[in-house]
């Protein structure tokens, strides 16, 4: 059995698939720069739980920046044994794009670039790549599912358009050096472990400190609200599953049910035993009203379901919190 490299391993999803690659016997090299993006502990906690019960040896991590090219293709070089990546690392945040917009082209374009390089120099040793790109590439639609072959040349934010860049990238390099190469397109992923700038990190501080929650749109907002166990068994089901031929292929991974963002601070307030205080605000730039996936695709080809529903989903992540935070 060869090796999974893994970048992002430190982050929500990343580690999550790490977690899950090591728990069927899997020889895993992890990748993360630990920005601080968000606070780099919670990074080095989801490390921790990680290699908490790890075989010896099943896993190596290396702290660098896929922007760092250099770097990046050295590790390939001196890892021959790398057969398949989990591309995960990217410069996440549709609002903070609007702050610090060369952070998204350094690692969502250079270092994407950077980790398509570091497979096309592997010769043929690399037999399938599966990279994390967004619903938000479809951006401000409002008018029913989401499906692969809409158009999606109008993204809303930077963001959106840096993760669309890796997609045109990874068909180029797709046909250009026959590699095989998966996109998966993920909506609006939550659960343990997840980034504080996620709406449902945000609203379960903000009802437990007794601070206001900050509803933009005046929170007319629905999002695809996808578990992150359910996102781990797509992201599995796509690497365990190369095209039969070399080429690019996209999916839409979600839960295919958009909730009404007031329906997750319900649940919420059930789960926590608070009400919330409301501040209703308008619309963010680059932010979008809907996301909701069509993923017939992925169920026609990979038999993928979503399984877990919001209410549980959500008191998954209150458990964890009270017992993260004590």
């Amino acid at each position: 059995m060869g090796q999974v490299l893994v970048t992002g391993a430190a982050g929500f999803i990343g580690a999550h698939v790490c977690q899950a690659l090591l728990a069927r016997g899997e020889q895993v090299i992890g990748v993360d720069n630990f920005n601080p993006y968000y606070d780099p502990a919670l990074k080095e906690a989801r490390l921790a739980a990680l290699t908490g019960n790890t075989r010896p040896g099943a896993f190596t991590l290396h702290r660098l920046d896929i922007a760092e090219t250099d770097d990046l293709l050295a590790l390939f070089a001196a890892n021959p044994g790398i057969d398949r990546v989990a591309h995960l690392g990217a410069q996440a945040g549709v609002r903070w794009s609007l702050e610090a917009p060369f952070a998204y082209t350094s690692t969502n374009v250079t270092g994407h670039l950077g980790v398509l390089e570091g497979i096309r120099r592997s010769e043929g040793r690399v037999g399938h790549a599966v990279y994390a790109s967004t619903s938000s590439v479809y951006g401000r639609r409002t008018d029913g599912a989401f499906r692969e072959t809409d158009r999606t040349d109008t993204p809303a934010s930077l963001y959106a358009a840096t993760k669309k860049a890796g997609e045109v990238m990874s068909s180029t390099y797709a046909d250009l050096y026959n590699l095989r190469l998966t996109g998966l397109r993920f909506f609006t992923v939550y659960g343990p472990w997840g980034r504080p700038d996620m709406a449902y990190w945000l609203f379960t501080d903000a009802i437990l400190k007794g601070r206001p929650i900050r509803l933009f749109n005046e929170g007319r907002m629905q999002r695809d609200f996808t578990y992150i166990d359910d996102i781990v068994a797509g992201i599995l089901a796509a690497l365990d599953n190369p095209s039969v031929e070399a080429g690019h292929r996209l999916y839409n991974i979600g839960n295919s049910q958009p909730e009404p963002l007031l329906d997750m601070v319900s649940i919420l307030e059930e789960l926590i035993g608070m009400p919330a205080r409301r501040e209703l605000l308008p619309m963010q730039p680059g932010d979008v009203p809907t996301t909701f996936a069509d993923i017939s695709a992925i169920q026609d080809d990979f038999g993928w379901e979503p399984t877990t529903d919001l209410h549980t989903g959500l008191s998954h992540f209150v458990r964890w919190w009270k017992a993260y935070f004590g």
